[in-house]
């Protein structure tokens, strides 16, 4: 059973959450879980006056992933910035590149699961993650996402991110905020979650 966590992360918010929901995919016994990174569309020089250079270097060694490695997983979890409440363009050029994949019906059948990180508390978390549902549903993926048996996404004691639909974290306006440890948690939960269910439908 094979599980793929495929992100995209500029500043590397999503990518520790990407980190978490690994851990929980693995957790899962017979389950094989693997880490790749969505293709960058951003030129060196873009990247530099960004600020994003450094980040970028600690996610280097994460290999890249390929339209092939979506149709050769069981359950494929996608994580994604949030831009103007839907993913980031690197994650839409990547999931275009996708037509031949439907065009065989490839991923019919297939897990898919989402999680986000936004720049503020009511930046656009739920509405990026059930945009993202439609591509997934075009390519008849079942959907799962983090439900309340996860009781994390019920406090009220922090500002967290989490809905039903799936994990998120909040970056703040400029970064500064990396992933709590709740959130973290609904990550790998979510992680664990998509691997139970996976081993349930192709057990």
């Amino acid at each position: 059973m094979k599980v793929l966590v495929v992100f995209y992360s500029l500043y590397g918010h999503t990518y520790r959450m990407a980190l978490a929901a690994v851990e929980g995919a693995r957790g899962v016994e017979n389950v094989e879980a693997e880490i790749k990174r969505c293709p960058e569309t951003l030129s060196e020089s873009v990247l530099e006056k960004m600020g994003a250079m450094e980040s970028q270097k600690k996610m280097s060694h994460v290999p890249l992933c390929s339209v092939e490695d979506l149709e050769s997983s069981d359950a494929v979890i996608f994580g994604t910035p949030t831009r103007f409440g839907n993913m980031c363009g690197q994650m839409r050029q990547f999931l275009d590149a996708t037509g031949r994949l439907w065009t065989k019906r490839s991923l019919v059948g297939k897990v898919g699961s989402v999680f986000v990180s936004t720049g503020t508390q009511h930046g656009g978390q739920e509405s990026t993650i059930l945009s993202f549902h439609t591509t997934l549903l075009h390519h008849g993926m079942i959907i799962v996402g983090l439900p309340y048996s996860f009781e994390g996404q019920g406090r009220t004691d922090e500002i967290i991110g989490g809905s039903p639909y799936g994990a998120s974290t909040i970056a703040g306006g400029n970064g500064e905020r990396m992933p709590s440890e709740n959130e973290l948690n609904a990550a790998r939960f979510q992680g664990e979650h998509v691997a139970k269910i996976t081993k349930k439908l192709f057990k």
